[in-house]
């Protein structure tokens, strides 16, 4: 007899349906697997025959030959453990196949039968909805997870007899009902990284506020101890919160690549990725024989902190150049390719010199100029022209670190964060574009939504011509000029708008030095 189980496979970023067909017939005791499956799965042989046993089950002393459909890609993981016994189960006759043909399995056995955590929940759950099953059924720990996903019924048992009495009719088990507060955070939520707590630096957090408003990549450049790092994870806060498509789509990324949410944090809420300077291409693009997902990837709809960036090989930020442009990268193995998404931003963090004193008063640099020339060599011309926004961040004097007075929180500044967005989406809806951000416009919408008065272009044109400004930094110039207008609640490109969007050009030029140019 041959029974058929519906399940789930993850190839790259999306979960195909998988059909785990049981074959039983008379022969020598024997258990085949075919269809392309990767060493954990072939493994579940010895896992379903022992989960049965001691479940109560008989297993079969005759030919048992499963086929995991399509076999034109390659089945990983240990969720078709909980179908491949079901469908032993009903080839045995214990319920009919008709109970179980609306309903998606997934779930690891343990040898005594009870129900382990797969990965990607979340993408199977979606599979099932998007082709029109009744729900899924997988373990426990998973349910709470896939509940998120609206439109079908989730169910949730702790051991394989359950499942079994629920298909052969013997018993109930009830659906989980959704709980989105493991999706989003409340508003009123405290951050540990505030920009409360940060002490002057007054013009980094205005660069912050225009590159979190416009979704820009930022560089921040200063000696040792300034207060980089601790602004960078600040970011986050200035964010706007996620919408639940964009919440849904971190959740599904950490659901797929089986990493888990810091304690405490919700499955959607923005991420903040910090990887070691020592991390390869790989690990930070995504890679493998089979194709994984990256940090990149992880930081999808939130930010990618690189500090101490010419720490990092530069093969490796190299890699970034693409995807930082595509907000997709495509990974392609030679028995298989995944597309992931990365629309993340880039926030990198560095030392003016090897010795970290160069633009420190109190402190003299050891650094030869070939030494600070090699030092900033490490990274390319073509990474540097795609930051968005270069600051120098000051060291602070006693003074400053121990003054008193009210700092602004980050709960005010992402409020004109979140209507410089609103102002965006709403111009972007109204053009009929699926447009992300004002960072994410392509020509057509530059010139469109970003056109300059005379005295404006005047001053492009000579900080083009003095700085010796590329044409994706012209770009990127109205871009920013067009989020600082968004941020004042201007509908029109101003001359003061274009200056600060200059201003953040340039990396070797303080905000005095700038001010006495000649463009203005």
């Amino acid at each position: 007899m041959i029974a058929k189980m519906k399940s789930c496979a993850v190839n790259g970023f999306e979960a195909i349906i998988v059909d785990v067909e049981v074959d039983i017939t008379l022969g020598l005791p024997v258990f085949n697997m075919v269809g392309l499956a990767e060493t954990a799965v072939r493994e579940s042989r010895d896992r379903v025959r022992s989960a049965l046993q001691n479940a109560g089950y008989t297993f079969p002393m005759d030919r048992v030959v499963v086929n995991l459909a399509p076999a034109d890609f390659k089945k990983e993981g240990t969720g078709l453990d909980l179908p491949v016994a079901l469908g032993i189960l009903c080839a045995q006759g214990l319920f009919q196949a008709s109970a179980a043909a609306s309903w998606l399995f997934a779930g690891e056995l343990s040898l005594d039968g009870y129900l382990r955590p797969v990965k990607a929940a979340l993408p199977f759950a979606l599979a099932a909805r998007d082709h029109g099953f009744k729900g899924i059924i997988l373990p426990k720990e998973n349910g709470a997870q896939a509940a998120l996903v609206k439109d079908i019924d989730v169910l949730a048992p702790d051991h394989l007899a359950q499942v079994v009495d629920f298909l052969a009719g013997k018993a109930n088990l009830a659906p989980l009902e959704p709980d989105l507060s493991l999706l989003l955070e409340s508003d009123g939520a405290d951050r540990e990284n505030d920009f409360s707590h940060v002490r002057g630096q007054t013009h980094v957090k205005r660069a912050m506020e225009v590159a979190a408003a416009g979704h820009h990549h930022i560089l921040l450049n200063g000696p040792a101890g300034s207060g980089k790092s601790l602004m960078a994870k600040c970011l986050p806060g200035i964010m706007p919160e996620p919408s639940f498509e964009e919440a849904m789509e971190i959740a599904k990324v950490y659901s797929v690549a089986g990493v888990s949410r810091e304690p405490g944090q919700p499955l959607g809420a923005r991420p903040f990725r910090s990887p070691h300077h020592s991390i390869s291409d790989a690990g930070l693009v995504g890679g493998g024989t089979v194709p994984k997902p990256g940090e990149i990837t992880l930081s999808h709809n939130g930010v990618l902190f690189l500090d101490e960036l010419p720490e990092f090989r530069r093969s490796v930020l190299e890699v970034l150049r693409q995807p930082i442009e595509d907000g997709i990268i495509t990974l392609a193995r030679a028995n298989a390719q995944a597309t992931y998404p990365c629309r993340f931003m880039l926030a990198g963090a560095m030392n003016p010199c090897p010795c970290g004193n160069l633009t420190n008063p109190d402190r003299e640099c050891t650094c030869t100029p070939a030494k600070i020339e090699q030092y900033k060599n490490k990274i390319s011309g073509p990474l540097m022209d795609r930051m968005d926004i270069l600051v120098e961040v000051p060291r602070l004097s006693f003074n400053e670190m121990t003054a008193d007075g009210d700092r602004e929180s980050s709960r005010a500044i992402r409020k004109r964060v979140e209507k410089a967005r609103d102002i965006q989406a709403r111009r972007f809806k109204k053009a009929g574009t699926t447009c992300f951000s004002n960072a994410d416009m392509g020509p057509k919408l530059l010139q469109q939504f970003c056109p300059l008065d005379t005295q404006s272009r005047r001053v492009v044109e000579q900080a083009m011509k003095q700085f010796n400004l590329s044409g994706r930094a012209y770009a990127s110039i109205l871009k920013l000029a067009r989020t600082i207008a968004d941020l004042a609640g201007t509908p029109d490109i101003l001359k003061p708008h274009v200056l600060e969007a200059v201003q953040y050009k340039r990396l070797d030029q303080s905000r005095d030095d700038f001010s006495r140019t000649s463009i203005l």
